[in-house]
């Protein structure tokens, strides 16, 4: 007897089978997890594959990933340091991955090794980043001499990921001389690419209304140079009185420690004109605080910054992860919202139930 649905002009095809594979050796297999030896020999001799799953292992959150992360990094830490460090910002559609392209080419074309950290933006709503810039940077992603990573910031502040000073110092025991830090813009905070790079670049446009009212007191105390970019696209009157705000500005401001006098510059990535010029730049700023001393001292200061930082965001994490509190946090949250508690009472009482004194009941 036929279904009523026998009639229908819907029905399901069965379809194909899966073939099988027509060589087995090729079935993709599970990677096996690497030795801390097997990745320390790897990353000292360039395998960008090894530096690659280090990385990876140390943006990973898993415990033991993050053992096997810190003991390759202790491992690595002797033969890092012999690299530039430059941080590189500015606001978006300032054009930040097609200046580091035309500068990193030139580099890698003058014999360097570069690596770029490019950091992408993640997303509060879906914890998920677009990791775009090998796709903007096709020339040097291609480059034998260069390496770009990718990281999300997960929330970190200045658009900086948590993991970058640790990625730096594989990528210079991997023997890149030259590592670029992209951040992902003129945001909450660009201290903490300061905080840990030589030489620290603000990019600005020309032509683009009042520029000075877009940019932070805070970015130009910490900028050693400001390069006008996008030099091609702008009229050169606009350039020049770019050029000439900027430079202004940066006279209203104390000298830096280091004794460096902060200059303008202008280039356009396009067409290469004065990409030769920040090179330079950076190259002599780095000889006058190797002259000095300062460059040496303030390498001693980053790292004691980085052991201070890094004890408060392990507290934090700490903090969150204790049972009791995770339990609480809501229950006081609520209770601020509502306006029977304030802030600072409630952040105490949580802080007393992570230090055991066990305070926190309110109804």
């Amino acid at each position: 007897m036929k279904s009523k649905h026998d009639d229908s002009a819907l029905h399901v095809s069965p379809g194909v089978g899966s073939r099988p594979n027509v060589n087995p050796a090729l079935a993709p297999r599970a990677r096996q997890a690497l030795s801390v030896d097997n990745l320390v020999a790897g990353i000292r001799a360039s395998d960008r594959g090894m530096l690659s799953r280090a990385i990876t292992l140390l943006e990973s959150a898993l415990p033991e990933h993050q053992k096997t992360a810190r003991a390759v990094m202790e491992r690595c830490l002797p033969h890092a340091g012999n690299s530039v460090r430059v941080g590189i910002t500015g606001v978006p559609g300032v054009g930040k991955s097609t200046f580091i392209e035309a500068l990193g080419t030139r580099l890698t074309g003058q014999g360097r090794r570069l690596a770029v950290l490019a950091i992408d933006p993640t997303s509060e709503r879906t914890h998920g980043s677009i990791l775009g810039d090998k796709t903007r940077m096709e020339r040097l992603a291609a480059d034998p001499a260069a390496f770009i990573r990718p990281s999300p910031t997960r929330g970190a502040l200045g658009g900086v990921a948590a993991t970058t000073r640790e990625t730096m110092l594989l990528c210079e025991a991997a023997g890149f001389d030259v590592v670029f830090v992209e951040t992902v813009g003129v945001g909450q905070s660009e201290t903490a690419v300061a905080s840990m790079v030589d030489f620290f670049l603000l990019l600005v446009l020309a032509g683009a209304g009042d520029e000075l009212q877009g940019i932070k007191r805070g970015i130009f105390e910490m900028a050693d140079a400001v390069v006008v970019t996008k030099t091609d696209e702008a009229e050169r009157k606009a350039v020049t009185r770019a050029r000439a705000d900027y430079r202004n500005a940066l006279h209203l401001f104390p000298p830096k420690p280091s004794g460096w006098h902060p200059r303008v510059l202008t280039c356009s990535a396009l067409t290469g004109d004065g990409i030769d010029a920040v090179w330079q730049l950076i190259e002599d700023h780095l000889q006058h605080t190797q002259q000095s001393g300062f460059f040496v001292a303030q390498r001693r200061e980053q790292a004691r910054h980085w052991m201070h930082q890094t004890i408060e965001q392990q507290l934090r994490q700490d903090f969150l992860a204790t049972e009791d509190v995770q339990a609480a946090v809501e229950k006081m949250e609520a209770e601020v919202l509502a306006g029977r508690v304030s802030p600072t009472t409630a952040a105490q009482d949580l802080l007393a139930l992570y230090r055991g004194e066990r305070k926190v009941k309110r109804d």
